[in-house]
């Protein structure tokens, strides 16, 4: 059943609670005070935040931010991302340092018509990751309507995510969550062929459901990062001291079985001695490894093999790295799968590209603008291709 969007609401004089995702990274200015390093996913709200407002709604914003643990960690504060957010709007973004109470309701009961307010981190409470009723409850007392934005955490049933839902008359989904639902539902449901679906990271846990799912919709899944290495083992190859799960090498074996030739692993590996930056790296051809080198990113062989499949293809998926992108020895792989992919978009390809470390390789190389949809979530991203329920989604009201 489809949910209720911005656009089935009437926001004017509405106070909107927004569950926006502002889950960004911070630095430290030259006094030690913190701000904004990264703005996207604050900037992917804009377009919610500015409808709101352009129609006489009061926009109050609510977001986690890092793992306080449940207790306030002044250090995790939202009060830099609120003056940051100001300088977007162009609007003045009062803060509260709390999120829910009687000082939280007198103010927001003051707030004008299109004026906004963005709350403290809402794991500063404990109530927050254990959805905890009287926390929604109390979240859902400060609105007259609910909208769900924060795509990167929708794959999480907590409080402000699920849970406060349940307490308020209409809940619906922001644009980004909209975006993010029409864009991933599209590519996993009547991707255009060849399809192509590149996976990486370090688990073949987090990805099985992914595989199982695409196996069954997409051409080719490459597979790269550490995850390689327990399909590899499960197969019978030796992986000398490669990170393998152990407990998921049977499973490995299955889920390469049942995707047959769809599945691809890499012809040859970039190995080291030890994980570290600064270790000698050195090519292996063939799927054995030295006793006592790991792998730690594909190698030239499959990046070629890889890039092929890649410019040939229509739709392109990708989530997860090809190696340990943060050491510079180890980025090559990702690097240039992230090039692919720019490249096949230029000519005419739809990519969809989630996951931080995929992001980010695509930023540094400055490729962002040249793939089609930059997803800002990668756990709620794979949840959604293998086909799960959003439990932030499935709490929005029906149309």
């Amino acid at each position: 059943m489809p949910k209720l969007t911005l656009d089935d609401l009437d926001v004017h004089g509405k106070r909107v609670l927004v569950r926006v995702d502002f889950n960004v990274p911070l630095k430290e200015n030259d006094d030690g005070s913190p701000r904004v390093a990264d703005d996207t996913r604050i900037r992917a709200a804009l377009p919610t935040i500015r409808h709101i407002l352009d129609h006489g709604g009061k926009a109050i914003l609510m977001s986690h931010l890092g793992r306080p643990g449940g207790q306030p960690d002044p250090s995790l504060s939202l009060a830099c991302v609120a003056d940051h957010l100001g300088t977007l709007i162009d609007e003045r973004v009062r803060f509260s340092s709390n999120t829910v109470g009687d000082t939280v309701n007198e103010v927001i009961n003051g707030m004008a018509n299109k004026s906004v307010i963005l709350l403290e981190n809402t794991r500063f409470d404990p109530g927050e990751k254990s959805n905890d009723p009287a926390f929604a409850k109390a979240l859902a007392a400060l609105a007259d309507l609910y909208v769900n934005d924060a795509f990167g955490a929708a794959h999480r049933a907590h409080a402000s995510t699920a849970g406060v839902a349940e307490f308020v008359e209409t809940a619906a989904m922001g644009r980004l969550m909209e975006r993010e639902l029409k864009v991933l539902t599209g590519v996993r449901d009547n991707p255009e062929h060849p399809a192509v679906a590149i996976l990486g990271g370090a688990k073949v846990s987090d990805k099985m459901g992914v595989v199982r799912t695409l196996s069954g919709v997409v051409d080719d899944i490459l597979i790269g990062g550490a995850m390689t290495y327990t399909f590899l083992k499960a197969a019978g190859h030796d992986v000398g001291t490669s990170r393998v799960e152990e407990d998921r090498l049977d499973q490995a074996e299955a889920l390469r079985d049942g995707a047959g030739d769809v599945l691809h692993l890499p012809s040859d590996h970039v190995v080291a001695p030890e994980f570290a930056a600064d270790a000698p790296a050195t090519t292996v051809d063939g799927n054995d490894l030295p006793d006592d080198q790991m792998g730690l990113d594909i190698g030239p062989a499959t990046i070629q093999q890889y890039s092929e499949r890649i410019h040939n293809a229509r739709t392109i998926i990708w989530n997860g790295p090809m190696g340990v992108f943060e050491m510079d020895a180890f980025a090559t792989g990702t690097r240039a799968i992230a090039e692919a992919v720019a490249e096949a978009t230029d000519n005419g390809a739809f990519s969809v590209v989630g996951g931080g470390d995929s992001v980010a390789a695509l930023a540094e190389a400055g490729y962002t603008e040249r793939v089609s949809h930059v997803s800002t979530g990668g756990g709620a991203m794979l949840t959604l291709l293998e086909g799960s329920p959003l439990p932030g989604v499935e709490a929005l009201s029906d149309q």
